[in-house]
Formats: structure tokens, sequence, C-alpha cells
């Protein structure tokens, strides 16, 4: 079938959050849009983000949010400088969503969940012009954007484009990373995908069965010099929460996992409550008495550890730097998101890719990480809205 070709102002691919905000961007410069989204519906990924309470962003000093991107944390400087955590929370808070900070510094929409935002925040686009089509896959980069749609095949000649098309995780959602071999037959640099903020996947033995689905609250985990201190969760597929996911990028180095079962203990302090005479007990219930240990707790420790050493000082080692025995992180799709994406050597600082002139990327398909904690979502935002406003200029005389 011959598609049909269309001739538009300016296009955005994905309508996620980053691809929101380009459109916004677009828009307010005068820009007419064009936002084409390959699910039924707007936001997929944004809307189960908030069944956990949507976390916006988080609270603190600029540097310590910058901190938490990485090697990325350069380039992501002058976005976050324009859209930080306090931008954000105006930027909710013009849309009729008033929030809070919780103890930690994230800050979350008092509604606690993403539908009132992403009603407010589409009414206003739809207010502003902004022209939406859901159904509308990107498949074909080649003289014009060429799209699947209800209405057969479409073809797309804009004067200006952003892509956000997302990362590669939770693809029954939108992520599916498929645009990226489109780019690359573009001659446009892709690293391969990788998950971030997954779990780790541990074949446990029969008697860890009975602590699956235990929280683990009094842990600190280690790998390759990083250290969490959130909480985790014994699953049956391995370990899972937010005391684990910020390691990722450790874990998939190739470091050790390390659990330091009694983290607010020193070791000098644990080998000595060790060394209190135990009796005709066993070393395990010693051990589970002597320190204290939670059932859960305790169970790692016999799970990673058995047989226990005798001596003190050895044990208190063990306690304070226990290894895990896993299998790696749990698959991309699991993952609540990705590394990888479009290098950052193909872009250039206004986020248009270097050798297609007038094509600007934005949001998770760019190859940046951070952990949870509201860092994914204000970056989304920030990057958006910074892809947007330089495409609004692009072109103009």
């Amino acid at each position: 079938m011959t598609p049909t070709v269309q001739v538009c102002d300016a296009l955005v691919i994905g309508g996620g959050p980053a691809g929101l905000m380009a459109a916004g961007a677009l828009l307010a410069q005068g820009r007419r849009v064009l936002l084409a989204e390959a699910k039924p519906s707007l936001a997929r990924k944004f809307l189960m983000a908030g069944k956990s309470g949507l976390n916006l962003a988080r609270i603190e000093a600029p540097e310590a949010t910058l901190a938490a991107f990485g090697g990325a944390s350069d380039r992501l400087r002058p976005m976050l400088d324009a859209l930080g955590p306090e931008a954000v929370r105006g930027w909710a808070g013009d849309l009729g969503q008033e929030t809070f900070t919780g103890s930690t510094g994230r800050l979350f929409p008092v509604a606690m969940k993403a539908s009132p935002l992403l009603r407010a925040w589409l009414a206003r686009l739809d207010a502003a012009g902004l022209d939406r089509r859901a159904r509308w896959r990107w498949m074909r980069w080649q003289d014009g954007f060429g799209f699947d749609t209800p209405d057969g095949p479409v073809t797309v000649l804009p004067r200006v484009a952003v892509l956000a098309l997302g990362g590669a995780s939770w693809a029954r959602l939108g992520s599916d990373g498929a645009w990226a071999g489109s780019l690359r037959d573009a001659g446009v640099a892709v690293t391969p995908f990788a998950p971030a903020n997954a779990g780790i996947a541990v074949d446990w033995s029969a008697p860890m069965r009975q602590h699956f689905g235990a929280p683990l609250k009094t842990v600190a985990f280690h790998a390759g010099g990083m250290v969490s201190r959130g909480e985790a969760v014994i699953s049956a597929r391995g370990l899972e929460g937010g005391g684990v996911y910020p390691l990722s990028p450790a874990l998939r180095a190739g470091a050790p996992l390390l659990l330091d079962l009694m983290p607010d203990v020193d070791a000098a302090s644990v080998a000595a409550r060790l060394a209190r005479p135990r009796g005709k007990r066993s070393l395990g219930t010693h051990v589970r008495r002597a320190l204290g240990l939670p059932p859960p707790v305790q169970a790692l420790l016999m799970e990673f550890a058995r047989p226990l050493p005798d001596a003190p000082e050895a044990l208190a080692a063990i306690v304070k730097a226990l290894p895990v025995s896993h299998a790696g992180l749990r698959p991309l799709d699991e993952a609540i998101s990705t590394a990888g994406g479009v290098s950052w050597d193909a872009l250039d600082d206004r986020l248009m890719l270097v050798g297609h002139p007038g094509v600007f990327c934005a949001g998770e398909m760019i190859d940046w990480e951070a952990p949870t904690g509201g860092y994914l979502l204000n970056a989304c935002l920030a990057t958006g809205l910074w892809a947007g406003r330089h495409a609004a200029e692009w072109g103009k005389s």
C-alpha cells in the first residue's frame, strides 16, 4: 500500500513524560505539533509509576541530584538547572496538583497517583492545539518518518522532530527499544541496552521459601564501592527493592554483592557479642541470640555462609560482609529503567542528532541512568523540555 504523505511543522514521537514535555515546549513557542504514540493511550509507564505514589523529583542540594546521574551528570547539568526539583514542584502546582516532600526529600503529588496530573497536563496541551495520534507506530526512517497507523501507512515530513521513544524495559507499556535498529541504520551510535534499577536473581534453597516477601530493613548492600541502606525484599526470584536497585551499575560490571547484616554495629562489637559463652546451644542459635538478627536476616546468613566459622572474629567478618551468590541482574524487561541508548557522542549540546539536522532526542532513550527516588522522572521531564525548546528554535529565520 502506498503511504499517505503528511507534512507537519513539528513532530514528536513518543507520548511519555519526555515527549509530552517536548510537545509543550514546542507549542509554547508557537509551533504546530503532531504527537505520535504507538500505544492506544499516552504515558502508560508514567501511570504505572503512579500506582506506587509517583515520585516526581528529589528535593535536595543540586550537586547531590547531579551525583545521582554518574558519568552523565556533566551533560545533564544544564537541563537539570533549567528544570530541577523545585521547578518540577512549580510545574505540578501550575497544573493544579499540590505536592509534598517526604522525609527523604522525595517529592510526591498529594493525590499520590499519576492520573490527575496526566489529565490536567493533556488538557493543557490539547487546549494549546496539540494534535495527538494513538496507535501510530514508527517503523521506518527514510524519506521521512514512516508510521503504521489504523488507517494504513503514513509518511510524515516534519520541519523539526523530537524523538522521545523511551528505553527498553516494560515493553508491554511501550518502552520496547525497537527503535534502536532504525537509528543505527541511519548512522546513529546507540549503546546496547542493559537493565538498571533491577532486582538480583538468586536461586534460593528450599528453607528460604518461608521468607519470601519478607522485608530487609536493617541491612546495608555493598557492590563495587557503592553502598545502599534502602529497604529490599526477599522474593521467589531473588532480592528486589530500593535497597538493591542503586547497585545495578556496579553489579553489571561484575562487582561482588556483599551484605552488612549489622551496619550500625562495628566488627569488633559484633565479635565481642559472639565471644560470649554459648553453652550447649548450636552455633546458629548462639548467633541469633547474641546478635538479635531478625529471622530473614538470620536466614540469609545461613543461606550464604554455612558452615559458619567458630572463631568470633571470623564470623563477625562474615556478618559485616556476607558474600551473596547470585545469577546477576533480573532480565531487561523486568527492570524499572535501562542503561544504554543513544550515545552522548551522537548528540550536540541541544540534544540534536549529529548528522541529522532538526532531529532531537529526549528522555530515557538517551544513554543515562539514575537510581529510583525521583531522579528518573525529573531527568525525563528536563531533557524533554530542553529538546523541545531547542527544537522550537530550529529553522526559525
